[in-house]
């Protein structure tokens, strides 16, 4: 008999391509605001949830009983919300998902963001150091970013309280094959010209997440654990720390960057998991991989 994941988020971009690519090893319980037109999928059962009402959310992690639960449902941008709301939707959700999966004994995979390292400033600040990893300060600037920082606090929380294990997964900017929306921005790129840019340049292939988060299921490790997830390069093609000292005028005093490698760490996913990503822009830009039928 197949173990049963939970997916929230599962009609959502990097949820879809996670749900997707479990079904054929386990039975997949696919929840969502919404359900897809056509439901006949092989190894998914969807789920209509609105994950800020707690009953509901509980009793379907409880009846579901599954080996993990793995929480990518939340509001991903203040672009048509305002902040406020964003942070009530998302804190909660998170609060009811790990709580249900905690009392159903199930670890947790879920996405947290890049941007707790204060990515999205108007203004973004140069990191104390390169390349960031998970023990960087962060520097949240909105709603959005603020509430991965409280539902952290609420993975730990869940893990102080049940005997479960839970993996805060800390994502670039999520790209998919085919429709890579960074190439503009490398195209028209000019060291002479650059400006600051939030997250250094840097992204993540969407399959690349779901290794990671098949990884994180599949690894026995205790406690809750932070991974960033970032492709190996940025996407410029250029030296990064030549392209940060040009855009932010300076580089930190502790700089450890080489070539064109990302200006952020995954050693802890290496460490903890054996994991590393595996796309790079210049193969993934032009690729014709069909993502999921459902969606």
């Amino acid at each position: 008999m197949s173990e049963t994941v939970v997916v929230t988020g599962a009609l959502g971009g990097a949820g879809s391509w996670i749900a997707e690519q479990l079904r054929g090893e386990y039975d997949v319980v696919a929840v969502d605001l919404e359900l897809p037109d056509d439901q006949d999928v092989e190894g998914v059962d969807f789920r209509s949830v609105d994950l800020t009402e707690q009953g509901p959310t509980l009793e379907l992690v409880l009846e579901a009983d599954p080996t993990a639960v793995v929480h990518f449902g939340n509001i991903p941008h203040e672009f048509d919300h305002t902040g406020g709301h964003v942070f009530e939707n998302n804190a909660v959700a998170t609060f009811h998902a790990l709580e249900a999966a905690g009392r159903a004994d199930a670890d947790v995979v879920w996405a947290s963001s890049e941007t707790v390292y204060g990515t999205h400033w108007k203004k973004p600040e140069l990191p104390d150091y390169l390349p960031v990893d998970v023990d960087h300060p962060a520097r949240p600037y909105n709603g959005y970013e603020t509430s991965k920082l409280a539902r952290e606090a609420a993975a730990e929380r869940v893990v102080n309280r049940f005997d479960v294990s839970i993996a805060s997964i800390r994502p670039s900017w999520i790209q998919y094959p085919g429709r890579y929306k960074i190439t503009p921005i490398r195209e028209m790129f000019d060291l002479e010209s650059a400006e600051r840019f939030g997250n250094l340049w840097s992204y993540v292939d969407v399959r690349d997440v779901v290794s990671l988060t098949r990884a994180a299921i599949e690894a026995d490790f205790d406690g809750h654990e932070v991974f960033n997830a970032f492709a190996a390069d940025n996407f410029l093609g250029v030296d990064t720390a030549a392209a940060i000292e040009a855009g932010f005028g300076g580089l930190p005093e502790e700089c450890a960057l080489s070539g064109e490698e990302s200006g952020f760490s995954t050693v802890n996913a290496a460490s903890v998991l054996g994991w590393e990503p595996e796309h790079s822009w210049r193969d993934a830009e032009k690729e014709d991989v069909a993502g999921p039928d459902f969606v």
